[in-house]
Formats: C-alpha cells, structure tokens, sequence
C-alpha cells in the first residue's frame, strides 16, 4: 500500500514542537500496517524537521538556544537580508537540521524509541503553518 498525504501543521513561534500525534492523528490508516516506512518531507526552506527527545520540554529549549548561539541573527557576513534579521539563519538552520525523515512503521506503529518524537523546528519567528508531504510504504 502507498499513501501519500500533504498535512498543514499548525503555525508555531520560533522553537522546536513535537509534532508526532499532530502526524499521527492525519495518518489513521498506519494502524493497518504490519511493517512499512513513513517519509516526511518538509515543503519549506526555513524550517526543519528532526526525531528527538519527547519528554523533557528542556531539550527542545536548550536545542533552540543552542542553534541561536551557532547560527546567529544579524552577522555582518550575511547578504541575504531582505526578509529580516531571522531569515538567513532559518536557511542555515534548516540545511544543517535536513528537510526530511524516515520512520519505520511496525505492527501498525512508528517504531521510534520510548523517548524519541517528531520535532517541527520552526526557525522563522513568524512562519505560518507548514506543509509535509507525508509518503507511507507498506504492508
């Protein structure tokens, strides 16, 4: 079975959210699955997505600042300042971070780890809600 779905996240404030049930719930038919893959491909250049911690609400804050410490605002090297001060770095975040992941799917479940989950990074401080392009592969 294939599916493929586009979903239209709700929009965040700049930060990392985990998205998993927000997934979860645009997906029902995943508990039909006996084993298969879920691909998620984030349509936009200034978010990212990544699995992570899912919690401690801390490891999303600290990831946040983190990235604000490696990838500042207003560095006087950036030429690409049209958009405003949080642009620039939302593309750097987002390379860094990737566009894309792949879960398994096993027994009708994403086989993440006890403490893993589906992080939306929303590096705009105003980004508006997001499209993934959500492809499952199954049986």
């Amino acid at each position: 079975m294939w599916i493929q779905r586009t979903l239209t996240l709700s929009a965040r404030p700049r930060g990392c959210h985990l998205v998993t049930r927000e997934v979860l719930e645009r997906l029902p038919e995943l508990v039909n699955l006996e084993v298969g893959v879920l691909h998620l491909f984030i349509q936009h250049t200034s978010a990212s997505l990544a699995i992570n911690e899912n919690a401690d609400p801390d490891v999303r804050d600290d990831l946040e600042r983190h990235l604000n410490v490696m990838v500042p605002e207003n560095a006087p090297y950036y030429a690409h300042t049209l958009e405003g001060p949080d642009d620039m770095p939302a593309h750097i975040k987002s390379v860094l971070i990737g566009p894309s992941l792949s879960v398994p799917i096993s027994r009708g479940r994403l086989a993440l780890g006890t403490w893993q989950g589906i992080y939306l990074c929303e590096h705009r401080d105003q980004g508006g809600g997001r499209r993934l392009v959500a492809t499952v592969q199954g049986e």
